[in-house]
């Protein structure tokens, strides 16, 4: 990373800053989900490669300015981790039987104390959503904040009570189509938001991350629409040149054949 940054280094990289290299991040973050859903370790490892990248880059400028290193990153996740597993590192009477839950509260304690501590601003008052980032991709946002409501009772009972809020909200986007003014939206828009989230909450009530479920509902579209292009270019036709009926019983082809 030196030699990239350094005078007569890649232009590239010696232009990129901390702001421009945040898709970049997000990118191959995604890429290493995908990697992971793959099976493949080899994929895998190439792309952790290229998120560890991400993070010695992200290190270097800021050591570039003066203010901390890949090396004191790396202390600095190491010496938290030691700090907050107490009963990892320093076993006290009652250790043993420690849960997950007592372990998140303790972890959310020591976190507080920290920062006071430090002089840093005490975190805003927490309540059962506040801790969930709003940076988050939308549904597994979602997802999360719905996990949460529900761990203190705010649920629907069954999967099939959410698949009829999922119609009633169905029903008020039909309506607004139906009726909105033309060219307003923001109903339509509003209606649309209240029926994602629902339909993100059926995922968590029969234990699907939406994320996941939409990644490879968008990989069997895609399969199947490049499946449907070399179909009609064997024949020596774009889709195109092609009617929506012609397109639709190649896709149903596909679909079944599959």
């Amino acid at each position: 990373m030196r030699a990239l940054r350094a005078p007569g280094g890649c232009p590239w990289d010696r232009e990129q800053t901390l702001a421009s290299l945040r898709p970049f991040v997000l990118e191959e973050a995604y890429e290493v989900l995908e990697a992971i859903e793959s099976g493949a370790p080899a994929a895998l490892r190439e792309e952790l490669g290229d998120y560890l990248y991400e993070a010695v880059f992200l290190a270097h400028i800021s050591e570039e300015a003066g203010q901390f290193s890949i090396g004191d990153a790396i202390d600095a996740i190491c010496d938290k981790l030691v700090r907050r597993h107490p009963h990892v590192f320093a076993r006290q009477e009652g250790d043993a039987g420690i849960t997950s839950d007592q372990v998140i509260e303790r972890w959310e304690t020591m976190k507080a104390r920290e920062r006071a501590q430090e002089g840093r601003a005490p975190l805003r008052p927490k309540t059962t959503l506040s801790g969930v980032p709003k940076t988050l991709p939308s549904l597994l946002r979602t997802y999360e904040i719905s996990a949460r409501a529900a761990a203190i009772g705010f649920d629907w009972a069954r999967a099939e009570d959410v698949v009829d809020k999922i119609e009633e909200e169905v029903a008020e986007l039909r309506h607004e189509i139906e009726t909105g003014a033309t060219g307003e939206l923001s109903r339509a828009e509003e209606e649309m938001g209240d029926l994602l989230f629902a339909i993100a909450n059926l995922s968590r009530k029969l234990g699907i991350e939406p994320e996941a479920a939409l990644r490879r509902a968008n990989d069997k579209f895609t399969r199947r629409f490049d499946a449907l292009e070399r179909a009609f270019a064997a024949r020596g036709r774009s889709l195109s040149e092609a009617s929506l009926q012609d397109m639709e019983d190649e896709w149903q082809r596909i679909k079944h054949s599959a």
